[in-house]
């Protein structure tokens, strides 16, 4: 495990079962039928681990994205969905939670050959998050609802004043790269727990499994046109979802740039918007831990799923007492995340998605060094024969002007600087435009409370980093996003209030 030259990158073979879900004549997914395109535009489907193309997927022109939003909104419209009991609604969404469950290696299979990530990591997070996020979700289908408020400027009894809680119409949903299915699921269980009507488009990048997923929905029984998948790129496609009249709502998670063109977009129709964005999150170290601890801490923090996380610590602030410590610590666990091909047993850490998304890392790493960062571990791309490989990177004798430390770079590099005292660390944590997640490690409960509430972030980990879960909500603030997903909050933004008043 310790010998990171003698890896072999080779991709390994794909399953009957993969083989036979990639040789399927490529189509989009609208009103539960597979149906070919307006147009022969096709995008192609790499594997990162070899950078071969292995496949096809339909680029949508405008008259597709047309057809599926039309599809959603008669769907919207008649009822068909909204209009069922709300057990009937939770227990149709138990079924497609239990279906990916039954599906659950072919789900990690297609998701390591379209992304890039481990098998065995996309089997024990993104497939098991994806189901839990449905049946968390399914569960408010029957505790929508609204309340009897008495009226505060009319005598009892002259009105009867009530609010109801209704689905917010058709939802536009693009969703990013990094975790295809889960993310895909995060988007539609609330807005279908709401009783809304969904198009989906997956990244241009991966689209795989969101395709898989289609043929799930119309088994679980969803009525024809609630959700529907629609593959191509996200300037063609996305911008026709997000531009339509017919569209009420967007959820986007992604780039902020990309995010903040968005939300301009949707202000012409105002449109509700929910959007997940970028980060540049701090990991802060204090003298009190357990370096052998947290360093490897820090390491997952920013090397798990190479660093294509959008809340991935990719600024290490360490104690000057034991910054040396923590960088050897961090350094160490280069060979255990050394990057393998996807379908390798012995991954922990993937190619990256895309030679654009290589060329991009790579290209900061070298930014990095002409400004003068010192490589501290890594700093190179891993020798293979094929695929886009990045080793674990750490940089040090970094300064705040730096692109390397102001920028997203989404890739296994981490920036490590030192400090000196708690006010000091809140300041740098808090020097950038985005505020999606932070991390603090600490055996000091009171410090850790000082820091949570000092760090502007929609999220702050203790002695931990990236553990999310479906009942807690998860948005940033500043330039990472608007809005939240997950929680009570996470289904409230598939929601209408209306309010009602009757004069007695």
């Amino acid at each position: 495990m310790n010998d990171v030259t003698s890896i072999d990158r080779t991709q390994r073979p794909y399953s009957a079962a993969a083989q036979a879900f990639l040789a399927r004549k490529p189509a989009l997914f609208i009103n539960n039928e597979w149906v070919a395109s307006s147009h022969d535009q096709l995008l192609e489907v790499e594997d990162p681990s070899s950078g071969k193309v292995i496949g096809h997927v339909v680029d949508a022109s405008d008259r597709d994205v047309d057809r599926a939003v039309a599809a959603a909104r008669i769907a919207f419209d008649d009822g068909r969905w909204s209009g069922l009991p709300p057990m009937t609604r939770e227990r149709t969404m138990i079924r497609l939670a239990d279906l990916i469950e039954a599906n659950a290696d072919e789900f990690a299979e297609l998701e390591a050959i379209d992304n890039g990530k481990p098998k065995g990591m996309a089997g024990a997070v993104d497939v098991p998050g994806a189901v839990s996020h449905i049946r968390f979700m399914a569960g408010w289908a029957s505790k929508i609802s609204g309340e009897v408020i008495p009226p505060y400027t009319m005598p009892a009894g002259q009105v009867f004043g009530y609010t109801v809680r209704e689905p917010v119409g058709v939802c536009a949903q693009i969703v990013p790269w990094n975790f295809p299915l889960l993310m895909a699921c995060l988007k539609i269980a609330p807005a279908l727990a709401a009783g809304c009507t969904v198009v989906l488009k997956p990244a241009e990048q991966t689209s795989l499994t969101a395709l898989r997923l289609a043929d799930l929905i119309a088994e679980a029984g969803f009525p024809a046109g609630v959700v529907n998948v629609i593959t191509g790129n996200g300037h063609t496609a996305g911008d026709r979802m997000v531009k339509h009249p017919d569209v009420d709502k967007i959820a986007f998670t992604g780039s902020t740039e990309i995010g903040k063109l968005i939300n301009r977009n949707a202000t012409d129709t105002l449109k509700h918007v929910t959007l997940e964005l970028g980060g540049k999150s701090p990991v802060v170290i204090l003298p009190d831990v357990d370096v052998a601890q947290a360093a490897p801490g820090a390491a997952g923090a920013i090397f798990f799923n190479s660093g294509q996380v959008c809340v991935a610590g990719s600024r290490l602030y360490a104690h000057r007492s034991i910054f040396d410590q923590v960088i050897e610590g961090v350094a160490a666990t280069a060979p255990f995340w050394a990057p393998r091909a996807s379908l390798d047993p012995d991954a922990h850490m993937g190619p990256l998605v895309s030679k654009e998304q290589f060329d991009r890392v790579m290209g900061y790493i070298e930014a990095g060094k002409r400004d003068g960062a010192s490589v501290a571990v890594g700093g190179d791309a891993a020798p293979a024969a094929g695929g886009y490989y990045v080793n674990p990177t750490v940089l040090v004798d970094v300064n705040p002007q730096m692109s390397v430390v102001r920028e997203e770079i989404f890739g296994p590099v981490v920036v490590a600087q030192r400090f000196d005292d708690l006010d000091e660390v809140a300041r740098e944590a808090n020097n950038t435009c985005y505020g999606l997640g932070a991390g603090v490690w600490t055996r000091d409960v009171a410090a850790m409370h000082r820091l949570a509430g000092k760090i502007k972030a929609g999220t702050v980990w203790g002695n931990c980093h990236a553990v999310i879960d479906t009942a807690l909500p998860f948005g940033g603030y500043k330039e990472s996003g608007v809005g939240r997903e997950q929680g009570r909050q996470g289904i409230e933004a598939y929601l209408e209030t209306k309010t009602v008043i009757i004069q007695m």
